[in-house]
């Protein structure tokens, strides 16, 4: 979506499908024999088989809070404005309050201020993308993050339709969750009549223990989510076949729970890759 305008409103989840683990050897694009970084796992280098990395951040540049995008418009080309309201309409995005990157990390303090939660949504600048707001058809993204367990509060890092046109061109959302609950990730379907539109995958795995590296795999036709080196759900379903963009969403949650004033902690990336397919 433009940046600045506010988020789309979700209708309530629904569960179409629920997919256990598949193990595999490694998260793709990984080499364990890297020395270690912030969150103990370093960023994929380079290109992969049928994918060419086109963007990364491992946020070495330190960014106090209140100079986030100014700081890095390089890469990271916007938010949403300062005081438009969240999805649930419970709290207000206020990057200029709560975004910072210090020590390799970006960080989201997840807090209240003048009686209002405050949250943040980034959305990065993709090289050589084509799409109408900066988004592109088809990619791999790979976020490595952790976050603070903050009733209240939800973490989403999702893919919208540069169309604007939601629910009809679908959506992608993972990881997905409330900080103090089980990860998971939705697809909304191509083609959608409303936001249950969609397939949907839960994993046993608590957002707020510990780091976790999550990927998006969208392909023509097929979207294969990843969460630390094990599949966690695929679709053939209707996938999305329009431009989308990346954007990392931090708010108040969506099942009508509110945080209360004294609730607080962080949301953290150590690094974002996103790839083009070859």
């Amino acid at each position: 979506m433009p940046v600045g305008r506010r988020t789309r409103i979700r209708g309530a989840a629904a569960i179409v499908a629920i997919a256990g683990f598949t193990a595999v050897a490694a998260a793709p694009g990984i080499a364990a024999s890297r020395p270690p970084d912030p969150s103990g796992e370093p960023m994929p280098k380079g290109n992969l088989p049928g994918w060419r990395r086109v963007f990364a951040d491992d946020f070495t540049q330190n960014v106090p809070v209140g100079r986030f995008p100014a700081a890095v418009a390089r890469t990271w080309r916007g938010t949403y404005r300062d005081g438009t309201l969240d999805t649930a309409k419970n709290g207000a995005y206020m990057p200029t309050q709560v975004v910072a990157i210090a020590n390799g990390l970006l960080n989201i303090h997840l807090h209240s201020a003048g009686g209002m939660p405050l949250g943040a949504a980034l959305v990065p600048t993709i090289p050589g993308a084509t799409g109408t707001d900066g988004g592109q058809l088809y990619g791999r993204y790979v976020m490595r993050f952790r976050t603070d367990p903050v009733p209240g509060y939800k973490v989403v890092i999702l893919l919208w339709p540069d169309s604007e046109n939601w629910p009809t061109d679908g959506e992608i959302d993972f990881p997905e969750a409330n900080t103090n609950s089980t990860i998971w990730g939705h697809v909304h379907h191509q083609g959608g009549t409303s936001g249950n539109d969609q397939t949907g995958f839960r994993t046993p795995v608590m957002y707020d223990r510990g780091w976790h590296t999550a990927a998006i795999n969208w392909l023509p036709g097929k979207v294969i989510l990843q969460l630390d080196g094990r599949t966690i759900g695929s679709t053939r379903t209707r996938i999305p076949n329009t431009p989308m963009h990346l954007v990392i969403q931090a708010e108040t949650a969506t099942d009508g729970s509110v945080p209360s004033p004294s609730a607080a902690g962080n949301f953290q990336l150590d690094w974002v890759v996103v790839y083009r397919r070859t």
